[in-house]
């Protein structure tokens, strides 16, 4: 039994271009396609478009995590086999592990020919949209062996967004994730990692679907089509590259124009979402704590009763490295304590 990637039992979720119903791509890390169904196996048949690292997708079948490794370009065939008896309902969730390191394009799925395709269940009521950096999207939060330590040397392979915080925090608090986070990126064009030497910004790519200059045509996103209730900016840990102006001289020019910047791009989500409680905040990825100030300077200059500043407990010291799966967790507990601490009204 074939299912074209538009069947309405079909489920999406996250910040996807939908641009040709019959070849959704998957781009940002968190977004994924599930699906409910009676049988022994499922096969799916997508496509790979690699920019760089060794790329992975990843699913979870009946609540266990796995992940496989594409071919860096064209389409090819993934048969997944359950466990349980044939009979037996099953859900899978495949999902972008990595951030637009690459693009997948999901050609449509495979049943055998008396499964039977049941409807999903509904996705929560409550939204949350996280605008980040690697750390947001999950960038070596395999790499356990590591908790408090630098990265090891690597190709993509310890990257899965599934155990990042911002996923995590999602699922403690029953709520769906658009998760707009790249590795590497800074708030500034010029700055941070993403996408050298021109190095590409927050600025540049928060309101796009697909952003990649080398991975095809740049897509605007339509911000209606996803309301969040609650919004996380976790901007202002790469943006110390090449130069830590902010250390340096936090009253200085150069770290005058970031918080006139930082203050516009808030203004920017809030004009978006009026609505919303909106956290600014940064990770316990390690960084000076003049960016922290920054951000509480800008967050006092909002005067915007449903913007607030967080702070981590480890903020900013917690490791030299990416944040491994205990410490997500750990940062998960806090930032979704906190949110349920505003109250249940923020997410009307």
């Amino acid at each position: 039994m074939w299912i074209s990637p538009d069947d309405s039992r079909l489920q999406y979720s996250g910040r996807i271009d939908f641009s040709n119903p019959q070849a959704p791509v998957l781009i940002w890390p968190s977004s994924y396609v599930r699906l409910r169904f009676q049988g022994a196996d499922v096969a799916v048949e997508l496509e790979n478009r690699r920019a760089y690292w060794k790329n992975d997708i990843g699913y979870v079948l009946d609540g266990e995590v796995y992940q496989v490794r594409l071919q860096d370009d064209g389409t090819q065939r993934l048969v997944i086999k359950t466990k349980k008896e044939e009979q037996k309902e099953h859900e899978l969730i495949l999902y972008k592990r990595m951030d637009a390191c690459h693009h997948v394009t999901i050609h449509g799925f495979e049943l055998g020919d008396d499964a039977v395709l049941l409807q999903p269940s509904e996705l929560p009521k409550r939204r949350i949209e996280v605008y980040g950096d690697s750390v947001s999207a999950g960038e070596v939060s395999e790499a356990v062996a590591y908790v408090k330590k630098a990265d090891p040397v690597h190709e993509g392979q310890y990257s899965n967004s599934w155990y990042s915080y911002a996923w995590m925090t999602a699922r403690k608090l029953d709520a769906q994730l658009h998760n707009i986070a790249q590795g590497g990126v800074a708030l500034l064009p010029g700055t941070g990692w993403f996408a050298e030497p021109d190095y590409i910004g927050m600025e540049q790519i928060y309101d796009k679907v697909s952003y990649h200059p080398s991975l095809g045509e740049i897509k605007e996103w339509d911000f209606s089509r996803y309301v969040p209730q609650v919004v996380i900016v976790a901007i202002g840990q790469n943006d110390n590259h090449p130069t830590d102006y902010m250390a340096d001289d936090p009253a200085g020019e150069q770290a005058q124009h970031w918080k006139n910047h930082y203050e516009q791009f808030v203004r920017k989500l809030r004009a978006h979402y009026p609505k919303a409680t909106m956290i600014l905040t940064t990770t316990i990825l390690e960084h000076h704590k003049n960016w922290d100030d920054a951000i509480e300077e800008v967050c006092q200059r909002l005067q915007d009763e449903k913007i607030h500043h967080f702070l981590y407990r480890d903020n900013g010291c917690g490791t030299p490295g990416h944040i491994r799966i205990p410490e997500a967790e750990q940062m998960a507990e806090e930032l979704s304590s906190y949110i349920e601490s505003l109250g249940a009204d923020i997410w009307i």
